[in-house]
C-alpha cells in the first residue's frame, strides 16, 4: 500500500511513467497520430478483449480541427452513446488547474512561487518547517515539499468515499503535528496532500471557495461549462457511473479541502477545449500564465521526466518532450498531455479504475509508444462473516521493515490495517486467516504459530509478497 495507484489513489501510475521511460519506437522515425478507425479498435480491444474497460472516451485536437473518439458503454444496460459531453471524474488532473491558479495569481501579483504556504493559512496553523526553510508554493506545485502522498490523520467513515469526511480542521490538525522527514525541495515524492493544500490555500487568499476559483479564472473565461465539482442536474444526467477493476459498479468521490488534489469533473470537449488553449489554437487571456507554468523544472520520478506546475514532461529518447497528467479516483482513469512542437493533443477518459487505466493510449497516440498489454483480470472476492472474538485475534504491529510498521485495530465487526504515513483501511475476510481490500486490489495472508496465535502477516500486492512479524 504504497506510492501512487495505491490506496486512495488521484494520481500519478508509477507503471506509466516507467513504459514511458523504457519502451521507445524506434529513434528518428515520424509519428502521426493513428485515424478514428484504428483508435477505435485500440478501444474495442481493451474493452471487449482485454474486460479492462466498460467505457472509454477519446479526443484528439491538432491544427486540423478536433475528433472524438469513443467506445463502450457509461453502464450496463444503458444504451445511451458516449460522446464528448460524457461527464467523468478526472481525478488528479485537477492539480493542473490547481497549479494553473497558482501560475494566474502570480501574473496578478497575488502571491510568489517562493511565498511561504504558511502565508497564506490561518495564523494559528503551524506548517511544518525544517532546516530552518519553509514550505513554498512551488514546493508544493511541483511534489518536492517534502509532505507525504496521504496526511497520516486520513481515516474515512466511509472507505467507498474516502475524502468526503476530510475537512480542514483536519488538515490543520495534520500539519500542526507533523514532522518533515527529509528536506524540503530535496526530492520529488507526488503527493495529493501537497496539491490539496495548493488549492486550499490559494481559495483562502482569493477568498472564495476552491470551485469559485476555479470557476471565475479558468472554466468560466474558456467557456469550459462542464468542468465543476458539484454537478448540476444536467450534468449529472451525464456521468458516466464509475467501476472497480473487477467492472463492477461502485460509488463516485466527494472531495472537501483537498479538492484542489482531484475534486473536478469533466467531459472530452470541455478538456479538449483546455488542451486548445494551451497550444494556442484558442485565443486567451490565460496563454502566459499557462506558458509560465511549464518555466519552472524540477526533477521527477525518473532520469528522463521533469516536473513543472504540476505538469510532467516526459522525453521519451529520439522524441519530443510529452506534457502530460493523468487522473484517478475509485471508479474512474483519465489522461490528457500535448506535444508543444507537433501541437498535438490527447484526452483519454475511462470509467473503470484498474491499474493502467488509459496512460498507455495517451502516450501511444502522441508518440507512438507501445500500448501495455493487461494483466490477467482481477479476481472477484466475496466476503465472509467472522466473529468479533475471531477478528480479535489478529488485532496487533506487524514489522515490514525499520519504521514501516503495519497495524490492525478493530472497530466492532469491521477490522481495519494501516501502514506506516499511509490512511487506514478496511480489511474484509474472505477465508478464516485470508482478508482482502477493496480500495486496492491487495490482499492480506495471516500467519499463525503451533498454538493458534497469529505471528505474522503476509501481503500480496502487485506480484510482491512481503511478510511482517507480529511485534509482542
Amino acid at each position: 500500500m504504497g506510492v501512487d495507484r495505491r490506496a486512495f489513489s488521484l494520481g500519478l501510475l508509477a507503471g506509466t511513467m516507467a513504459t514511458a521511460a523504457r519502451a521507445q519506437p524506434a529513434a528518428g522515425t515520424a509519428w502521426t497520430v493513428p485515424g478514428d478507425a484504428a483508435i477505435r479498435q485500440i478501444l474495442a480491444d481493451r474493452i471487449d478483449v482485454q474486460k479492462a474497460g466498460v467505457g472509454i472516451v477519446v479526443g484528439v485536437i491538432d491544427a486540423h480541427g478536433r475528433r472524438i473518439v469513443s467506445y463502450g458503454a457509461r453502464d450496463k444496460g444503458d444504451a445511451r452513446p458516449l460522446d464528448g459531453q460524457t461527464v467523468f471524474e478526472i481525478g488528479s488532473m485537477s492539480k493542473v488547474f490547481t497549479s494553473l491558479l497558482l501560475a494566474i495569481a502570480v501574473e496578478k501579483g497575488e502571491v510568489t512561487l517562493d511565498e511561504p504556504v504558511q502565508a497564506l493559512l490561518p495564523s494559528t496553523v503551524h506548517v511544518p518547517q525544517r532546516g530552518g526553510r519553509q514550505i513554498t508554493l512551488i514546493d508544493l506545485a511541483t511534489h518536492s515539499s517534502g509532505l507525504p502522498r496521504m496526511p497520516n490523520n486520513f481515516a474515512p467513515e466511509d472507505p467507498a468515499n474516502p475524502y468526503a469526511d476530510y475537512d480542514a480542521a483536519r488538515l490543520y490538525a495534520f500539519l500542526d503535528g507533523y514532522s518533515l522527514t527529509r528536506d524540503i525541495g530535496s526530492r520529488y515524492e507526488y503527493s495529493n496532500l501537497g496539491g490539496g493544500l495548493l488549492g486550499h490555500a490559494l481559495a483562502r487568499r482569493a477568498g472564495v471557495d476552491y470551485e469559485t476559483l476555479v470557476r471565475r479564472r479558468i472554466t468560466g473565461p474558456l467557456g469550459m461549462a462542464s468542468t465543476a465539482i458539484a454537478l448540476t442536474p444536467a450534468l449529472k444526467a451525464r456521468l458516466a457511473p464509475g467501476h472497480n477493476a473487477a467492472l463492477a459498479p461502485v460509488a463516485n468521490w466527494d472531495l472537501d479541502v483537498l479538492a484542489g488534489a482531484g475534486g473536478l469533473r469533466s467531459d472530452a470537449d470541455d478538456v479538449l477545449t483546455f488542451l486548445a488553449a494551451e497550444l494556442g489554437f484558442k485565443p486567451t487571456p490565460l496563454k502566459r500564465a499557462m506558458d509560465s507554468q511549464l518555466a519552472p523544472r524540477r526533477p521527477g520520478p525518473a532520469t528522463n521526466i521533469e516536473v513543472a506546475l504540476a505538469w510532467h514532461i516526459t522525453t521519451p529518447p529520439g522524441r519530443d518532450p510529452i506534457v502530460w497528467h493523468n487522473g484517478g479516483t475509485g471508479g474512474y482513469r483519465t489522461f490528457m498531455g500535448f506535444d508543444p512542437k507537433t501541437r498535438v493533443g490527447v484526452v483519454v477518459l475511462t470509467n473503470v479504475a484498474n491499474e493502467r487505466g488509459g496512460d498507455d493510449i495517451g502516450f501511444h497516440l502522441l508518440a507512438g509508444l507501445p500500448l501495455v498489454a493487461l494483466k490477467a483480470p482481477p479476481v472477484v472476492r466475496h466476503e465472509i462473516a467472522l466473529s468479533a472474538e475471531a477478528l480479535e485475534a489478529f488485532v496487533g504491529r506487524y514489522d515490514f521493515a525499520p519504521g514501516v510498521l503495519f497495524t490492525v485495530t478493530r472497530d466492532g465487526a469491521q477490522l481495519y490495517g494501516q501502514l506506516t504515513g499511509q490512511p487506514r483501511v478496511a480489511l474484509y475476510p474472505e477465508g478464516p486467516n485470508d482478508f482482502f481490500l477493496k480500495v486496492v486490489d491487495a490482499q492480506l495472508t495471516f500467519e499463525r504459530g503451533p498454538d493458534g496465535k497469529v505471528t505474522a502477516v503476509v501481503l500480496h500486492q502487485n506480484g510482491a509478497i512481503p511478510r511482517a512479524t507480529r511485534l509482542p
